[in-house]
């Protein structure tokens, strides 16, 4: 009898991105950097912020296997969050973004989840918890959230930070860990994680952040990816958006 042909392995290859924040450019670049995968999950906030907000949303929109959830500021664009709870700046930004959306990506962005589970995974904006606008920047916060969804990982954004929280099951003790570039994570504990942001990183690394999770292998690779940013502060200060929105990509904060 002769030796049966095995199928080659099967690897699914997954974009996970998050606050994008109508930065066209820093969003081009991670999808050109990423390369071919097999789906792409967003993770919200596509809009606030840039200069960019339906060009972002159409790029996103023409990818394969699109999965997308509805952000704070995603939802203070359709007129769901009171512009007060915002500082003046973000305030003024969603205000430029509501007048300048199209009537279709308008009916788009009203149409996302909150949360979603797929598989062994919840996403949600900002926690399982209260998915479009708890921060989860400290381990007590993120501790506390783990009663809040039954699988093994869960994917936020909101923060703008590349960081994981993970649970140890003996012990209930919740640990952290910042994601670097290229060093692959592989999943033990039960765990959250934050690919970082596309649009606005606020890690003082202003490259755009973004992840690639491999479901079969357990496996989280975080990257960065270089951008032209003078040409996006261009294109705010041309869009008389605030200024801060500006300085802030040079320096990632």
């Amino acid at each position: 009898m002769g030796n049966a042909v095995r199928p080659a392995l099967i690897t699914m290859r997954i974009l996970v991105i998050s606050d994008i924040h109508a930065n066209l450019t820093a969003f081009e670049a991670v999808v050109k950097a990423a390369g071919k995968v097999d789906a792409v999950w967003c993770l919200g906030d596509l809009v606030g912020y840039g200069p960019d907000p339906n060009e972002c949303i159409a790029l996103l929109r023409s990818l394969p296997e699109m999965t997308c959830l509805l952000g704070n500021h995603d939802a203070a664009a359709l007129g769901e969050i009171d512009l007060a709870a915002f500082n003046r700046e973000a305030s003024l930004s969603s205000q430029w973004t509501r007048a300048t959306l199209t009537p279709a990506n308008m009916a788009y962005l009203r149409s996302l989840p909150e949360k979603l589970f797929i598989g062994q995974v919840t996403l949600a904006h900002g926690s399982p918890r209260n998915p479009v606008w708890e921060y989860l920047l400290d381990t007590i916060t993120a501790a506390s959230n783990f009663d809040f969804f039954e699988t093994h990982l869960c994917f936020v954004g909101h923060t703008h930070l590349p960081v994981a929280f993970i649970m140890d099951e003996k012990t209930h003790y919740v640990d952290w860990r910042l994601m670097r570039q290229s060093k692959p994570f592989t999943f033990g504990g039960r765990t959250i994680i934050n690919p970082g942001s596309v649009g606005q990183p606020r890690d003082r690394d202003p490259r755009a952040a973004y992840a690639i999770f491999y479901p079969e292998q357990n496996l989280w690779e975080p990257y960065r990816a270089e951008y032209d940013i003078p040409s996006v502060q261009k294109r705010i200060m041309n869009a008389e958006l605030p200024l801060r929105h500006a300085l802030r990509l040079a320096e990632g904060w």
